[in-house]
């Protein structure tokens, strides 16, 4: 699981907006975004230096 969806919620950054920085079709974001696919860590760290975010904001903690 991740959080990216409550980090561009926070931010007020579209899912459109992050596919275009990163180079990736809506379609893959929204499947991140939604939980469908996990992107691998080289392009979760990408979205973190996108968001300006501590790549560990993107990570859901099972312990909570």
């Amino acid at each position: 699981m991740n959080r990216i969806k409550e980090v561009l919620e926070e931010k007020g950054i579209t899912q459109t907006w992050l596919a275009e920085q990163l180079g990736k079709s809506y379609n893959m974001v929204n499947g991140y975004v939604q939980n469908r696919h996990q992107p691998r860590l080289e392009v979760l760290f990408e979205i973190a230096r996108i968001l300006r975010v501590d790549p560990k904001d993107l990570i859901q903690s099972r312990h909570k």
